[in-house]
């Protein structure tokens, strides 16, 4: 959603990702949700409604991109063959997809101890807030 820091961060990693490859980044291609199966599915839906031939597809969260991948069932189309599918977060559910999600790894744990960290050095210490980027990792499966 473009109501959260989240969903307007991995909005502008695409853009950023397109621009750096020299590809402009048409809005055509670009459809919200909330993180969810269903929104993934309609977006999913919408998107091949407006751009029938495109072959990839980035979504915002697994579980998004696991409603992209039972649309594209439906539209009998193959992942990867027809269209790439990657989703974001590596979550447990990626590797138990049919086929297989490519993903994009955070470090769940180290994100949660670093908030954790800088919740509290905010709050008994007076530190400034703090914008911090941990690095993410491309985990290859079948869907791609």
């Amino acid at each position: 959603p473009q109501d959260m820091d989240v969903g307007r961060s991995r909005l502008a990693g695409w853009r950023a990702a397109h621009e750096e490859a020299g590809v402009p980044a048409s809005e055509l291609l670009v459809e919200t949700g909330d993180f969810t199966e269903e929104s993934g599915s309609r977006a999913m839906r919408l998107l091949l409604e407006r751009a029938p031939g495109l072959d990839a597809v980035f979504a915002a969260s697994d579980l998004m991109a696991v409603g992209a991948l039972a649309e594209l069932r439906r539209q009998k189309r193959q992942v990867p063959g027809d269209v790439a599918v990657v989703g974001f977060e590596d979550s447990v559910l990626a590797r138990h997809t049919n086929p297989p999600l490519t993903t994009v790894r955070q470090p769940v744990e180290e994100l949660g101890r670093t908030m954790a960290r800088i919740l509290t050095d905010i709050t008994h210490h007076g530190a400034p807030r703090q914008q911090m980027t941990l690095p993410t990792e491309l985990v290859v499966r079948e869907s791609s």
